[in-house]
């Protein structure tokens, strides 16, 4: 049986992708009878049909829908060869593919993107973002980026690089009642009657609040669900409910209530990729754990919450709560 090429595979995406022969030909500047003959060696190499022609357009098999997360994953593997290539070539130029979670490419990241542009001006950085951990896992599975950053992987057998614990804080409006509590924190049951600015369902921190609230003992009431990361904390200030969000994302001069949650809610980030690296991945692996180290508060952001180091804290000595997967 022969082997399937790089350019079948590639043949396969292409009509995949738009959804004709015709169109997939016209992209690929192929003649639709040479497609259609390297489609057909493809699906003699893998045994089976893998397209089905229907009158408008074509579908996958179910060996079709089997094969094609692998066609992608080698073509993603077979441009980060070449990209390697160039590199050992000593070409200052490339192209690295980050993944990350929505709230780590508005907390952690932005500084990070900032030192590395200063440092490779020569390489392009495409950034790729999911709402839930589960996604970002399977992106990197796939072969869609050469680093994921989020919490850490389940099963995974590549290098993983622990970059620190991500606080999370409560958001409120600043002229609620809970303001006047002078130690600045709030157990999640004082909250149990409220309706929350919670997330989307597939928004990894929808799992996290209700996880949270699980553990206080009550399910949280919904007001509203927000779409994006950025956006519950300034729902939150504007009245419609409380919020969890991490505190490295709340922006300067945040015009809103922080409150510590009380036991505090916490999770770990990590930085991993599969099993055998790049340099350039591993550089910025580095640079990543080197900016955590060195400023926990892009983490934290302790300086922006409030400091309750005069006041003792309820329940300091309880054990934090667990974090689930996100974004």
């Amino acid at each position: 049986m022969a082997t399937p090429t790089l350019r079948q595979l590639e043949y396969l995406t292409t009509v995949v992708d738009t959804g004709s022969f015709t169109r997939a030909a016209e992209q690929l500047h192929v003649t639709q009878p040479a497609l259609s003959h390297q489609i057909r060696a493809l699906e003699s190499a893998v045994g089976g049909p893998l397209l089905e022609r229907l009158p408008r357009s074509v579908r996958l098999t179910p060996m079709g829908r089997a094969v094609l997360p692998h066609a992608r994953a080698a073509l993603a593997e077979a441009e980060r060869l070449r990209l390697v290539a160039r590199r050992t070539a000593g070409l200052e130029e490339g192209e690295l593919e980050v993944a990350a979670i929505y709230s780590v490419s508005l907390g952690i990241l932005p500084p990070v993107l900032r030192l590395w542009r200063h440092q490779h001006p020569g390489v392009r950085i495409r950034l790729r973002e999911y709402p839930h951990a589960d996604r970002l896992q399977d992106a990197m599975t796939a072969g869609r980026a050469d680093l994921a950053v989020g919490p850490a992987p389940a099963g995974w057998e590549g290098p993983i690089r622990e970059l620190g614990v991500e606080e999370f804080t409560i958001v409120l409006p600043a002229d609620d009642p809970l303001a006047d509590n002078p130690t600045a924190t709030v157990a999640l049951t004082d909250l149990a009657d409220r309706a929350w600015v919670h997330y989307a369902p597939d928004n990894g921190l929808a799992d996290l609040l209700d996880h949270a609230c699980a553990q206080a003992g009550f399910h949280p009431q919904t007001a509203i669900r927000a779409e994006q990361t950025s956006a519950a904390p300034l729902l939150a200030a504007a009245g419609l409910g409380p919020a969890l969000v991490p505190a490295n994302i709340i922006p300067p001069q945040f015009d809103g209530l922080l409150l510590r949650p009380d036991p505090p809610i916490r999770r770990t980030l990590t930085a991993y990729t599969r099993t055998r690296p790049d340099p350039l991945t591993v550089a910025f692996a580095d640079l990543l754990a080197q900016q955590a180290r060195v400023n926990p508060a892009a983490l934290s952001a302790a300086a922006t919450l409030p400091d309750r180091t005069d006041v003792p804290a309820r329940g300091q000595n309880r054990t934090p709560h667990a974090r689930s997967s996100e974004t």
